[in-house]
């Protein structure tokens, strides 16, 4: 099979190239599945880039292949797999499985039959797989971390990418009243995914104003803690969100730090969100896709053999949405 694989850390394009290696086999409670579309997160390209370079220390990358979301068709059932059939079409996560390593940067992979659903048939495999990290991390965020209700006044710091853009549509759904915090060449887009209010942050700083809300759902995590939790309404919740942090695994680390010693100290409501995957959460979020109620947003779709870009791509932290990567189906053999 062709994957893309990566035995040391850099530049997208110095450090991943597309190999032949061996397909991999399903072990127990595993499926094998006939890759149609991934996407790139967060994740991906801080393990390509190897930073922090503390990371680097570590020597050679653990894994050879990068990636997570997956969108597919069963290929093989490992032994205890019984729910599901070779042929069907899936989506789900690899991310953070104890018991397979393999990446979806390839045209095979490895996954959990509990981290994997039905694909709607009305859904692109390009939609599905932009939806799995982004769109659980915003759906565990605000309908179980601090579901958002009707009426309730929702700021997303953010708002334009991957999780943020998920996050306005459901928070919209839920009645909410959204305030999206993006740059001044997006927000025509965080107003057409329903956002009531779109602040530019080159020009206007949402801590210094005088709105207070219900909810904040901070991706940037680009303002001292203090400022931030000062916005919050009576019995407000913030959320600092580190899977959606387009800085890199340690930028804002202080400020999370400083937020959950501030909740821990009882001078705010701060709350992380566990957006491990899981059969109803993928359940949950596919009836928001099937329903039209949730729509994702690609900025660019690229084929496997271009991944390099697409990884370059995120690392430029300017991608409207998500970043997908496509694998062009094969010739039938004669």
């Amino acid at each position: 099979m062709k994957a893309v694989t990566q035995t040391r850390y850099g530049a997208p394009e110095q450090v991943l190239r597309l190999e032949d290696l061996a397909r991999p086999a399903p072990g127990p409670g595993e499926v094998l599945i006939r890759l149609r579309a991934t996407s790139v997160n967060t994740p991906d390209w801080i393990a390509v880039a190897g930073v922090p370079y503390l990371l680097r220390l570590q020597g050679r990358p653990a894994g050879a292949v990068r990636g997570t979301d997956i969108a597919g068709d069963v290929a093989a059932l490992g032994p205890g797999v019984d729910d599901l059939a070779v042929g069907d079409p899936v989506f789900g996560s690899a991310w953070a499985s104890k018991t397979t390593r393999a990446g979806t940067f390839a045209e095979y992979t490895v996954a959990p039959a509990a981290q994997l659903i039905a694909k709607p048939a009305s859904l692109a495999y390009e939609d599905a797989a932009a939806a799995v990290m982004s769109g659980l991390t915003a759906l565990t965020a605000l309908t179980e971390t601090a579901p958002a209700r009707e009426g309730q006044r929702i700021l997303v710091n953010g708002a334009s990418g991957g999780v943020g853009t998920f996050a306005i549509q459901i928070a919209k759904h839920r009645g909410a009243h959204v305030t999206a915090v993006c740059g001044p060449d997006n927000r025509d887009l965080v107003r057409g995914l329903g956002a009531d209010r779109a602040i530019d942050y080159t020009t206007e700083d949402f801590t210094t104003g005088q709105d207070r809300y219900d909810t904040i759902l901070d991706n940037v995590l680009n303002h001292p803690p203090r400022r931030a939790l000062r916005t919050l309404a009576p019995g407000g919740v913030y959320i600092p969100n580190s899977v959606g942090n387009t800085g890199g695994l340690l930028a804002g680390l202080d400020r999370f730090a400083g937020a959950a010693l501030l909740g821990r100290l009882g001078r705010a409501d701060v709350r992380t969100t566990d957006a491990a995957c899981t059969r109803d959460r993928l359940a949950a979020l596919a009836r928001l896709l099937e329903t039209g109620a949730v729509t994702p947003v690609i900025d660019r779709a690229y084929p496997l053999e271009q991944t390099a870009a697409a990884v370059a791509h995120m690392l430029g932290h300017h991608a409207r949405g998500n970043i997908v990567i496509t694998m062009r189906p094969r010739p039938a053999r004669s």
